[in-house]
């Protein structure tokens, strides 16, 4: 990796952030991103005598309230220690839905016999080239949230570690910073799982992994949650070996069981093993025997014969308990996905008094504000839904409330979300478990997609539409949507859940045929039929003899 010269305090290309994040390689990608979210060289403004809103943290969350407190003509301060952006656009939504993307085309490709398509012997993804195609549109995307950016905007942004100096200040790079009010949206990082050997082993997180311009030939990834979903399908359906371990007895252990097992189905359709109920005990090193002259490990290429073959890096061996029995798994990388920490390290939160947990992060209330009315809170640091549009929403709230005296509340939030495996999961409001938990009954109605036209000719039938409403009407309470487009499919349902909509209403709604958001008016079909009752029936029968 080239080294790249930067100012004092600046992050460049090569060079560690305060809590060791790294844009990794020193491309021209890379370099255009740490041009926009921690230009080498900034210099901080001098402070205004007191701000209307200081914001720390410029992630999601930190940047919707900084440009949206600004808009309204509030004197803002935004405070970034390390890249605007955040995780959404440097660890986590963009480059991974970019990845994703292409290794959706990877594995249509795979499959385009089944279209009638003949493809050429020997196709192959080119796992250096997918990453260049993700550091580029990364680098045009960070424009969005740069410091040049919001400056325009009317927000002075300071970069540097902020740290509380009182209850009502702040410091950064010696200067303090003093607020009517306050957020804090620092957002939340990879925890390093307590695995014996793990540490000295060395890992992969989000914060890391889309550093790769090679792809590993074994990979194993512990957690089989979301994150660990969606990469296991991507790498395998890019080229590599992959695992998934997991301790609970299944993988997405917070979703629907039948769209968990939708997504099982297709992991190991797609070559992923899935290790389900595996207890990692510890993870060892081990050096790998030299390749004879002329022989070449998969994927490394065939040397000349007669040549020296470059020694191989050790590899990790993952020594777990599955099923009563003993168990290792040899691969060339590990990957966390699982375990996130709030980000508040460094933070001074006792001078500003402000409590938080350890693991939940900071506290708030309904409205948001912490246990120092004066400061906010917002997105990951203090939410256990760690979504990019839940931060969106958050900071929404607290411009409301921080800046008007309003009382906008978190509780009043319909927050859906997605896991973008293929297909993808998404889901609104009540599991029908939790209904049932709130003592509400529920009347649930699923619509297989092979009972959808535009499905059929798409030939992405293996889903399911389901929706649950409060028995007795048509209310709805919750949805899950299994199909390769769910996560564009669920706005409806959740508009519905929003402004009232019952499931019947939504049969009236004329959808384009075919889509296979069509489901959805299907499941209102279903609705509208069960109120079609024997006694109904008959009543009809009546009038229909009558008017004959």
């Amino acid at each position: 990796m080239a080294e790249m010269s930067s100012s004092p305090g600046t992050l460049a290309p090569g060079h560690r952030a305060p809590n060791h994040l790294t844009i990794d390689p020193a491309d021209a990608h890379n370099l255009a991103l740490a041009a926009n979210v921690h230009p080498p060289g900034w210099t901080n403004p001098a402070p205004a005598p007191r701000y209307n809103l200081v914001v720390i943290g410029a992630g999601t969350a930190g940047l919707v309230a900084a440009a949206g407190a600004a808009g309204l003509g509030a004197k803002v301060a935004l405070i970034e220690r390390d890249l605007m952006g955040g995780d959404c656009l440097n660890f986590g939504c963009v480059p991974s839905k970019a990845i994703i993307r292409a290794s959706r085309t990877a594995a249509e490709i795979g499959a385009a016999a089944r279209m009638g398509l003949s493809v050429p012997a020997g196709v192959a993804a080119d796992f250096g080239a997918v990453m260049e195609r993700m550091r580029r549109l990364r680098a045009e995307l960070s424009a969005n949230d740069s410091a040049s950016r919001f400056t325009g905007l009317g927000v002075d942004v300071f970069l540097g570690a902020a740290r509380f100096a009182s209850r009502d200040s702040v410091e950064v790079g010696g200067a303090t910073i003093r607020f009517r009010r306050a957020v804090i949206a620092t957002g939340a990082r990879a925890a390093e799982l307590p695995i014996p050997g793990l540490h000295d082993a060395g890992y992969l997180t989000n914060e890391s992994v889309f550093s790769l311009t090679a792809m590993p030939r074994r990979i194993a990834i512990i957690g089989g949650g979301p994150i660990g979903c969606e990469l296991a399908q991507a790498l395998a359906r890019l080229g590599a070996t992959v695992a998934i371990l997991e301790v609970e007895p299944q993988i997405l252990i917070r979703e629907d069981r039948e769209a968990a097992g939708r997504i099982e189905k297709a992991l190991l359709r797609d070559g992923v093993r899935l290790l389900t109920g595996c207890k990692i005990v510890r993870i060892e090193t081990r050096d790998v025997p030299p390749l004879a002259p002329g022989e070449a490990a998969a994927g490394d290429g065939v040397p000349a014969d007669g040549e020296p073959t470059p020694p191989l890096a050790p590899e990790k061996v993952i020594r777990f308990e599955r099923i009563g029995a003993q168990g290792e798994l040899a691969v060339d990388e590990i990957v966390l996905g699982v375990g996130r920490a709030p980000a508040i390290d460094g933070l001074n939160l006792e001078a500003a008094g402000v409590a938080c947990d350890g693991a939940a992060g900071i506290m708030v209330n309904d409205y948001l504000q912490t246990t120092n009315p004066k400061i906010f809170a917002a997105g990951d640091v203090c939410s256990q839904f760690r979504f990019t549009h839940m931060a969106d929403a958050m900071a929404r709230i607290v411009i409301r409330n921080a800046l008007f005296f309003g009382r906008a509340r978190l509780s009043a939030l319909t927050i859906p979300w997605c896991t973008y495996t293929d297909p993808e999961i998404a889901h609104v409001g009540l599991y029908e478990a939790d209904a049932r938990a709130r003592g509400i009954e529920v009347t649930t109605f699923t619509q297989e997609l092979s009972g959808v036209d535009r499905a059929v000719l798409d030939g992405e039938t293996d889903g399911f539409v389901k929706i649950h409403v409060a028995a007795g009407s048509d209310r709805i309470v919750g949805a899950t949507v299994v199909a390769s487009h769910a996560s564009e499919m669920l706005s409806e349902i959740t508009l519905a859940i929003t402004r009232g909509v019952g499931l019947g209403a939504i049969a009236d709604v004329i959808h384009p045929y075919p889509t296979q958001a069509e489901a959805i008016r299907k499941l209102g079909d279903q609705y509208n039929r069960t109120r079609l009752t024997p006694r109904v029936k008959r009543l009809f029968a009546r009038w229909f003899a009558w008017t004959r």
